[in-house]
């Protein structure tokens, strides 16, 4: 395989990125961007080589401890576990949550062979154990395998006495309940609360 082919099969380890995408990636960087190409493996190479994921949160961080575990104004009584560190990125810039984090790096998919020791649930139940957490927020996604980490997420805080709580899912806000997908309506449906006075 040539070098040109090469680079091409190597940008098309990106997520969503297939043949042509990667070709015109590839093409572009020899063609106007070898300065950015240069600066694009040296960075990928050391990120590669010093990221690693906090021994608290398995977050991505280039320290044993990331800044947000490290931080002594956030609320460590409550722990958001999410699925990946692009969900804790999400929740952290859309929301004013001051507790911690877990990241999952996935979910449980049998059929993939990704059960709880690939999640980490076992550090997590020691976390829970250790009696500082009192409420577990559960921010996994609304998919098959999403509701069943949840659940099984949510045992596991009862069984360290920790209070489960999981993110309201249904109707996006400004959304036209006609153009709202079944199952979103029929989940918001059966979810429904008493409205506040």
């Amino acid at each position: 395989m040539s070098l040109l082919e090469q680079l091409i099969e190597a940008f098309r380890v990106l997520p969503g990125v297939g043949r042509k995408t990667a070709q015109r990636m590839a093409y572009h960087v020899l063609e106007r961007g070898r300065d950015g190409g240069r600066d694009l493996s040296r960075v990928l190479a050391e990120a590669v080589e010093r990221i690693g994921h906090c021994s608290q949160c398995r977050d991505f961080s280039e320290t044993e401890v990331c800044a947000v575990c490290a931080s002594g104004g956030r609320d460590r009584q409550v722990l958001c576990v999410v699925e990946s560190p692009a969900d804790r990125l999400a929740i952290e810039t859309a929301t004013g949550y001051r507790g911690l984090y877990y990241v999952l790096q996935g979910r449980l998919s049998p059929l993939d062979g990704i059960g709880p020791r690939e999640l980490g649930l076992e550090a997590l139940a020691t976390r829970l154990a250790a009696g500082e957490v009192g409420e577990m927020i559960v921010a996994t996604s609304a998919t098959v395998e999403g509701e069943t980490t949840a659940h099984y997420l949510a045992q596991l805080a009862r069984q360290h006495g920790v209070r489960p709580s999981r993110l309201a899912q249904g109707l996006p806000l400004g959304g036209e309940l006609e153009y709202v997908d079944r199952g979103t309506l029929s989940h918001a449906f059966g979810s429904r609360a008493e409205m506040p006075r």
